[in-house]
């Protein structure tokens, strides 16, 4: 399995790797997991009691109740202290993040939900080790706790990493996730821009006719194998209460290969088209879609097929590292405003019209390729569009 690179925050990249463990290092970390879970559980009922009565339950408080759960529970102390102050750090995180969304008043759908309980077969096991709780010694990964795993490297790391995220997959396959400072790779100026528009026929039409992408469609590519796995695994489900079978474990994982298959297809598609972009283009003019829109629509297994915001998170992240200049276009309008004349229609195009005919100039073009000009536009790279023109208002004297 080859190192792969994945963006993060602005000035950090991940690097993901393999890891190969023998029985002893795995029921470590099993058991480093089991610890860890207990205290997110524990920091989740310890919320919910100080919601009830109505006392603060922040960062500080959560580190003096995990002070003394270790030294309460002789079990819970034997475990290394820096995985159990990550899971609190990330539960402390991820409850401000969820009461910010109820005090900012968004819809449900957008709001992050409070922390749950983490059940023990449904949780996938992650650890979080910050620098001082991991060092890598002759390509090892010592990590605190006394465990030693090896690292399957394809290339080493450009400096020193500054937090390690250990986990395993729906596979059973461990991971080890380096954050480290991203090194930027500039490319030589091509002086040429492009805009993109985001679609389900197409997965992206751009303005260059040979960067366009078509929908790769792997999901559609093991939909039948898939649905025979998933009938294997509907009639060997065990009864509530009765242990897994052999064949029921089989047909899950066959199942869960499948998906794995299709999602790596998927990334890997479109971080391949992202590069090429990048490559060949010094601006870009992106359509801020939100893909959550399509989720409950007529198209919404075939745009899950697709995965435009991970072919949107790629190409956000392969232009920051080679230092391009990319633009979030505001996406409303775009498909009935004219990209010459900057007129828009006065009513919404049907999905079944997919040429665009403007009525003040006449101009007429494929409906995803006129989005795509808008998109330039807006942006402000097309020479002889109207500078960053905001979508709710046309220009004077054309049609609104």
């Amino acid at each position: 399995m080859a190192t792969q690179r994945e963006p993060t925050a602005t000035g950090y990249a991940r690097y993901n790797c393999r890891l190969r463990l023998s029985s002893t290092a795995c029921a470590a970390l099993i058991a480093e997991w089991d610890r860890c879970r207990w205290v997110w559980n524990a920091c989740v009922a310890a919320s919910r009691m100080a919601h009830r009565v109505g006392e603060p339950c922040g960062p500080a408080a959560l580190d003096r109740m995990l002070t003394g759960w270790r030294r309460e529970h002789a079990w819970l102390g034997e475990g290394a202290s820096v995985p159990q102050q990550q899971t609190v750090r990330d539960f402390a995180a991820s409850r401000a993040k969820a009461l910010k969304d109820v005090r900012k008043n968004l819809p449900q759908r957008r709001r992050a939900g409070m922390p749950r309980f983490k059940k023990k077969n449904l949780a996938a096991p992650t650890l979080n080790y910050t620098r001082r709780g991991f060092r890598v010694v002759d390509g090892r990964l010592h990590l605190a706790g006394g465990v030693v795993v090896r690292v399957v490297w394809s290339r080493d790391l450009p400096e020193a990493p500054s937090s390690v995220r250990v986990y395993r997959d729906g596979l059973g396959h461990w991971y080890a996730s380096f954050v480290v400072p991203a090194q930027p790779e500039p490319l030589p100026a091509t002086g040429r821009v492009i805009g993109i528009d985001w679609g389900v026929a197409a997965l992206a039409t751009t303005t260059s006719d040979t960067h366009d992408l078509p929908h790769p469609g792997h999901g559609k590519t093991v939909a039948a194998r898939l649905a025979r796995y998933q009938r294997m695994m509907a009639r060997r489900r065990p009864a509530k209460g009765q242990a897994q079978s052999n064949g029921y474990r089989k047909a899950r994982l066959l199942a869960a290969r499948t998906h794995k298959k299709a999602a790596r297809q998927r990334q890997n598609t479109a971080r391949v088209w992202a590069k090429r972009v990048v490559r060949d283009h010094d601006a870009i003019a992106v359509e801020d879609f939100r893909p959550r829109l399509l989720a409950r629509s007529t198209m919404a297994r075939k745009a899950a097929d697709a995965a435009i915001a991970g072919a949107k998170a790629q190409l956000v992240a392969m232009a920051r590292k080679h230092g391009r200049s990319l633009h979030l276009v505001d996406p409303a309008h775009t498909t009935s405003e004219c990209a010459q004349c900057g007129a828009r229609a006065k009513h919404a195009l049907p999905l079944s019209e997919r040429t665009y005919t403007c009525t003040v100039c006449g101009a007429s073009s494929p409906r995803d390729k006129n989005a795509a000009r808008v998109m330039l536009v807006r942006a402000g790279l097309a020479p002889a569009g109207a500078d960053r023109r905001s979508p709710d208002r046309p220009p004077d004297g054309q049609a609104a």
